[in-house]
């Protein structure tokens, strides 16, 4: 992970809805649960969530409709205001900036994709993706020349002059994605963007997703509440439930270590053998013999060696370089089960 400071700094937020919540907020017992706080007539949308996001990083927040993850990414672009607590952009107090600054920082910084796509009906493919750009007062020729970059970007060349009516689900939400990428923000939120569309376009489209975030490494909040999406996405999942963040880590040791019950039964029925690598596995310092096994393989990847290899203790590169050793049960443990 980054040393550098985070692109975005969430330190003890609250945001509760009611009359007069910064009162209440003030005036409140301390350790209130969710139901404690609902009984005095408020809803804590957010609940004491500290929580970073990094330069590059995909950091997808997780849970049920209700637990607060489009509240939580709301305001981190203060669409929400808070009632308690600090958010920083990139080391900027946003409760603290000006309307005007506000303004500019998400025109400039961010970009937001959500699940209804919200596109102009009476506007082709190429207007529409070029329409935020519009907005900011781009002259023709250079909006129509990022719009024509960033649909083919997003594979949808040949299709400009295409009317939304015309365009599937899925390229309906390419074009949401390409309107958001116009303006090359170093901020990208994306509220449950692909839950609209069937099994098969969501999956095709989480690929393209992946593909872009190589090509680009922007900062992304990804909003969703399907485990095996996240699992696919993120650098780090939070899970949250009633407002609070119950645990926020790797994929591999919220499989592997949930802090919860809650996130417990979350995970259950995962696959840990999909999920797990060897790099989480590797002993630092530990030594092995023999070929070694790439940190970033999967358990489920490496299933027919581990079951036909004899060795205790196998070597695991980064890049070429040995940073330690696995060992082959703790691995086969993930992969069948441990022994009774």
């Amino acid at each position: 992970m980054s040393v550098e400071a985070p692109v975005i700094s969430c330190q003890n937020v609250w945001k509760i809805f009611g009359n007069d919540p910064a009162k209440f907020l003030k005036t409140m017992k301390p350790g209130m649960s969710f139901d404690d706080i609902r009984a005095e007539g408020y809803i804590a949308g957010v609940k004491d969530v500290s929580i970073d996001v990094h330069k590059g990083e995909m950091l997808v927040i997780m849970g049920l409709s209700g637990s607060g993850k489009s509240t939580l990414v709301r305001c981190f672009s203060r669409l929400h205001d808070i009632t308690g607590g600090t958010i920083t952009v990139e080391g900027q107090d946003i409760m603290s900036l000006p309307e005007k600054e506000l303004i500019e920082l998400r025109r400039s910084k961010m970009g937001m994709v959500f699940q209804s796509f919200g596109l102009l009906p009476h506007r082709t493919v190429l207007e529409n993706v070029a329409f935020p750009l519009e907005m900011r007062g781009q002259d023709k020729h250079t909006r129509r020349a990022r719009a024509l970059e960033v649909v083919k970007l997003v594979g949808l060349e040949g299709r400009e002059d295409y009317f939304p009516r015309e365009l599937s689900g899925g390229q309906q939400q390419r074009v949401g994605i390409a309107r958001s990428l116009a303006i090359e923000p170093d901020i990208w939120f994306l509220d449950e963007p692909f839950s609209a569309l069937d099994p098969l376009i969501r999956k095709e489209m989480q690929d393209e997703f992946l593909r872009l975030q190589q090509m680009l490494n922007k900062t992304i909040v990804f909003i969703t509440h399907d485990f095996d999406e996240a699992l696919r996405l993120a650098d780090r999942i939070a899970i949250m439930k009633d407002g609070a963040v119950e645990q926020c880590d790797t994929p591999d040791q919220i499989v592997l270590h949930p802090a919860t019950e809650y996130v417990r039964k979350f995970t259950e029925d995962i696959d840990k053998a999909r999920v797990v690598h060897a790099g989480v596995l590797a002993e630092a310092g530990a030594t092995g013999e023999g070929d070694p096994v790439d940190a970033g393989a999967t358990v489920h990847a490496m299933a027919r060696m581990l079951v036909n290899d004899n060795r205790s203790m196998i070597p695991v590169q980064r890049d070429a370089t040995v940073i330690g050793a696995m060992p082959r049960k703790a691995a086969l443990d993930i992969l069948l089960g441990a022994e009774a």
